[in-house]
């Protein structure tokens, strides 16, 4: 086991509950990070994590240049998690239109309804309401009160690629396609593919899925994939992730991420440009403010929660969205005699990378200050990609149930596409992080493994497959230290 894997797995253990968890990953799992206006909320002791450290319950820290001003800032990072959810939204209802005789697509038509998300303009849109539903409602009644300027399309990997650790033009792996070549040619491909079905459905040719009956979606394939999911689990990766990992929260590139100036106020902000990058790192992995007191419980199943009892959801600072929500839902499905608790280390890396911040703004930290701080780094980002990974590991044991049931009544060709699509999806991302322990080898093996879609058919066809699944799970075991009674049976049973 490699050094980078024993610091997964030894950080990942922990006394949660770690009951069954049976709420999966959705397509748009309601979720959301924290940032935005002034005020942060009470900064009480709290928050879990091993090794003794002192966290908070929340993620607030008033200003060294404004006294009474938060420092916190990072609503972009919010709104790219509502589009990319919102997006999945969308593309969820647009069957039932055509199916109702609503709506009659022509070429083109769900292409530019998708690409309002993607390539989001908040000249034009800005004042357009959110799909987001929380009960009570949002506090945000428009994408302008939540953020402006922001959309996907300029943040996916390879499109703002001043940080990179890879040209995403030539070195995106894991989509065997001749015609993808980057990531945001990928989503274009299976948008486009999108707009060829709902012509088709709306002209009354609707394919049949193996069992003969017809795709129930627009976003299903007959070859077995969700492209909804997969969509938005790599967008997931592909824009917060690599954002969160190889941007803010990097330490390559100077007077970016850790390198950003820490001896002074950014301008007129309240904030130096290392805090608010940090802050920008933390709104990607998309924890509400008060992530460290919420239970898996709340993470999983609802996460949000009107903390201010106001009686309003605030979408900055109310909400956990994206990976952060992944995490609890991992801690909650481990193993009894291998427990994780991925949302404490997270949340304490996070935390206290953050105090360590705002206790020193305005001085230039020393190099032992950034060796803290990258310490802090590693510890979250360690919890993040485990997060996925782990969910990668959850979703080929829901294949392999699936692929069990094939055949017989319990069979659900919906749930085999969902639950494949949603680990690919996942697993697509892995490739972002400069300091992922897994090597480039693996990931595309892990890749090759899978493929671009589950095998369907064929009884000898269906159990080789099996066995790569089983092979990819493995891999990923090994590289992240994921014990043995997370990772599953030969049938995906009794693992994560």
């Amino acid at each position: 086991m490699t050094t980078f894997a024993l610091l997964f797995l030894l950080a990942c253990t922990g006394d949660k509950d770690t009951g069954s968890d049976t709420s999966g990953d959705g397509g748009t799992s309601d979720g959301g990070t924290s940032d935005g206006g002034t005020s942060d909320g009470g900064t009480s002791d709290g928050g879990g994590g091993d090794g003794g450290a002192t966290t908070a319950d929340a993620y607030a820290f008033e200003s060294a240049f404004q006294p009474g001003v938060s420092s916190v800032s990072n609503d972009g990072q919010i709104m790219r998690h509502l589009l990319i959810d919102d997006l999945s939204t969308h593309l969820g209802g647009i069957t039932a239109r055509i199916d109702a005789g609503t709506f009659f697509p022509v070429a083109g038509d769900v292409k530019s309804e998708l690409l309002f998300y993607f390539e989001f303009d908040s000249s034009t849109s800005g004042l357009v309401a959110p799909l987001k539903s929380t009960d009570p409602a949002p506090a945000q009644a428009t994408y302008d009160e939540v953020s402006t300027g922001k959309n996907l399309k300029d943040k996916l990997a390879g499109n703002d690629s001043s940080t990179d650790h890879k040209d995403w033009s030539s070195e995106f792996v894991g989509w065997s396609d001749p015609g993808v070549s980057s990531p945001e040619s990928l989503v274009l491909a299976w948008i486009d593919m999108i707009d060829a079905a709902a012509v088709d459905r709306a002209n009354g040719n609707i394919p049949l899925d193996p069992t003969g009956a017809p795709l129930s979606a627009i976003y299903l394939t007959a070859d077995g994939q969700d492209l909804n999911q997969l969509l938005n689990k790599f967008l997931r990766g592909g824009v917060a992730f690599s954002q969160g990992t190889d941007d803010y929260l990097d330490d390559d590139v100077d007077g970016k991420g850790l390198l950003a100036d820490h001896s002074a106020a950014d301008g007129d902000e309240a904030w130096t440009p290392l805090e608010h990058q940090w802050d920008e790192g933390f709104g990607y992995f998309g924890a509400a403010r008060t992530y460290g007191s919420w239970s898996d419980e709340l993470i999983a199943d609802t996460a949000y929660e009107d903390v201010n009892g106001d009686g309003k959801i605030d979408l900055l600072s109310e909400v956990s969205w994206g990976h952060s929500t992944n995490a609890a839902k991992r801690d909650r499905g481990a193993s009894k005699t291998a427990p994780m608790d991925l949302t404490a280390q997270a949340w304490d890396g996070f935390y206290l990378g953050r105090a360590l911040l705002s206790s020193t703004a305005g001085t230039a930290l020393t190099t032992a200050q950034l060796d803290e701080l990258k310490g802090y780094r590693d510890q979250a980002e360690q919890a993040w990609e485990l997060a996925i990974a782990t969910t990668v590991v959850h979703y080929i044991n829901d294949t392999l149930q699936d692929m069990g049931t094939i055949g017989t009544p319990d069979y659900s060709f919906a749930d085999h596409a969902k639950h494949w699509s949603e680990g690919k999806g996942f697993a697509l991302g892995l490739q972002f992080n400069p300091r992922s322990p897994l090597s480039d080898a693996d990931f595309a093996l892990v890749h090759e493994l899978l493929g671009d879609a589950p095998v369907l058919t064929g009884s000898s066809e269906l159990e080789a497959y099996a066995e790569d699944l089983r092979e990819a799970r493995a891999i990923l075991g090994a590289a992240y230290g994921i014990d043995a009674s997370n990772l599953g049976d030969d049938d995906g049973t009794n693992g994560l």
